[in-house]
């Protein structure tokens, strides 16, 4: 397979604020052969981010957050999203410090057992973040309120529900953000084996 090749003539900061936008003046080597026009792209950086799937397998229910979500503004009536637990990896973190941290600051709850599932890029098209994806075990029972840091802003509702009325949210379209929607699906296909140990 022939080594596709990436030149950048040109790379600067356009914006920094709460994330950092840039922009490229680059080319890229073509599968026909030979090369693409100088493209001009911006660039949305957005770090290295970590979500992570609470899931209690012995009461077999999920942890939801719903909170505002800007990107939501423009497209839906609603833009307060129901997705699961998520933050950025600061600094001298690892992905796994940080899945544990946003459970307590995001939901109020402590991970029992932790289980990476996947790492991926979110929206390749224009942004640079790349996710870990994780299941944590939780006991559900006393889980749900309202959660967040204040110096983030952050205005968290938690609740817990059964996993088949989070299926049922995700079937009908209530679930529509893309990294609960992939943690959800990997629920459903792995749902029964992680139940099988806690089932009498």
């Amino acid at each position: 397979m022939k080594q596709l090749v990436v030149k950048i003539l040109e790379r600067s900061e356009t914006y920094k604020g709460f994330f950092t936008l840039e922009q490229f003046t680059l080319q890229h080597s073509l599968f026909a052969g030979g090369w693409s026009k100088p493209l001009k792209r911006e660039l949305f950086r957005r770090g290295t981010c970590v979500a992570v799937l609470l899931y209690d397998p012995v009461l077999d229910r999920v942890v939801l957050i719903e909170q505002f979500r800007v990107g939501a503004l423009l497209h839906v009536e609603h833009p307060w999203l129901l997705e699961i637990v998520a933050g950025a990896i600061e600094e001298g973190e690892t992905a796994e410090e940080v899945a544990y941290r946003e459970a307590r600051e995001e939901a109020g709850c402590e991970i029992l057992e932790l289980t990476q599932i996947q790492q991926f890029f979110t929206t390749p098209g224009g942004s640079s973040e790349w996710l870990s994806l994780f299941y944590g075990r939780v006991n559900s029972a006393n889980i749900g309120g309202i959660y967040g840091l204040l110096e983030e802003d952050e205005d968290i509702r938690v609740s817990t529900l059964s996993f088949n009325e989070v299926y049922e949210l995700l079937q009908s379209g209530a679930i529509n953000s893309a990294i609960p929607i992939i943690a959800i699906q990997w629920l459903y296909i792995h749902r029964d084996e992680l139940r099988r140990p806690y089932i009498v």
